[in-house]
């Protein structure tokens, strides 16, 4: 974090949220175990998700949503807003940390495994489908169709329509059909 980054830090943040925060940089993320650092990760979400709570109860009370919980109602939220996001960006800096342990943790090659560019053996592929006659010449020689290729899933979500919609909309469409077909030419 730049020194200005860390100023506003300094001000926003409990000396214990401020140590937290300190541990998820650079130099002290690394020296940091497993278990410390999900102990970690733990101790800043709790106070990310206190400080969302104060913000959301706050910005309630300027709206005139909610009682004041203070002896005055909240006129601003931006301080604890801002501390949310300290403490969020803590949190995201944390968890890329934990997620990169754990892809680091996967079991070394042994011997049996090839190494990711050693050359494979070619797959047999299987003449799979029915027999077609070959186009190309006037010959009847039978040929098998090739698998093809392999699907490939999409990264789009699939949309699931309710199937009461689907009979809805198609009898809609059928009774419009309908009706301009009874009408006189």
């Amino acid at each position: 974090m730049s020194e200005t980054i860390q100023n506003e830090a300094a001000r926003l943040l409990t000396t214990s949220e401020q140590e937290a925060v300190n541990l998820t940089l650079h130099p002290a993320i690394g020296g940091l175990s497993r278990p410390e650092l999900q102990t970690l990760a733990r101790r800043l979400r709790e106070a990310r998700d206190r400080a969302r709570a104060i913000a959301s109860q706050q910005r309630r009370e300027m709206r005139g949503k909610s009682a004041p919980r203070g002896a005055t109602a909240a006129r601003d939220d931006a301080g604890t807003v801002a501390k949310e996001q300290v403490l969020a960006d803590a949190v995201r800096r944390i968890s890329e940390e934990l997620r990169r342990g754990a892809a680091s943790a996967d079991p070394p090659a042994t011997a049996e495994d090839p190494p990711a560019n050693a050359e494979r053996p070619p797959i047999a592929k299987p003449s799979g489908g029915p027999p077609v006659e070959s186009r190309s010449s006037k010959a009847t020689t039978k040929l098998r169709s090739s698998p093809g290729m392999a699907a490939k899933p999409s990264k789009l979500a699939t949309v699931r329509a309710d199937p009461r919609e689907v009979g809805r909309v198609s009898k809609s469409v059928m009774s419009a059909q309908a009706r301009r077909d009874a009408k006189p030419r």
